[in-house]
């Protein structure tokens, strides 16, 4: 029974995984006060466009794939047929390793070395990934933004200056529209 209850806890969550990736809105708050929509496009889907302080973030996927379980969750990574044979070589340069910082069951402090190793090995397989980097399509998307912005400042700045020499103008013509009706004509003389 104890078994059973983890199994289903796998299997519940490995089901959610694809309905997450069938291109749900991943609506984030990014630090720079922007909001982020990261989302998985198939074939040729249109990606919706950016629209105000929102990034939107497309991540193009063949059609093939659209319902089919999320390539990371189809094999076994850990399957020796998956392996190279530098790592199954590298494994064998462990077999006498014991004690302190070891992460092994054997000797005192055997298990002091796990946490680092596990850590290790996340950041490992987190730059080797072939999935998808919504980091790194944010920052280019970002980047886009940034291109425009001088040019969009340059011309906001023209025409404010615009608006304001023709306000210019116009207060200068009522000015000396005011200055001539309120000049009494010159009286005249007997």
């Amino acid at each position: 029974m104890k078994r059973l209850i983890p199994a289903a806890l796998l299997l519940s969550s490995a089901l959610a995984v694809p309905a997450l990736a069938q291109g749900a809105d991943q609506g984030l708050i990014d630090p720079a006060g922007e909001k982020v929509n990261q989302l998985i496009v198939y074939g040729d889907d249109p990606c919706p466009k950016s629209e105000g302080n929102t990034i939107t973030v497309c991540a193009r996927k063949e059609e093939e794939e659209r319902f089919r379980i999320p390539k990371p969750l189809r094999d076994n990574p850990n399957a020796a047929v998956n392996q190279a044979w530098s790592q199954r070589v590298k494994a064998y340069e462990t077999v006498g390793n014991f004690g302190t910082n070891s992460c092994s069951a054997v000797g005192a402090g055997g298990a002091t070395g796990c946490l680092s190793k596990l850590i290790d090995k996340a950041y490992a397989e987190k730059r080797n990934s072939t999935d998808v980097q919504f980091g790194k399509l944010i920052e280019e998307e970002r980047a886009k933004r940034l291109q425009t912005i001088d040019a969009d400042a340059a011309a906001e700045q023209g025409r404010v200056e615009q608006i304001e020499k023709e306000y210019e103008a116009r207060l200068k013509r009522e000015r000396e529209q005011a200055g001539e009706q309120a000049t009494p004509p010159a009286p005249v003389q007997p």
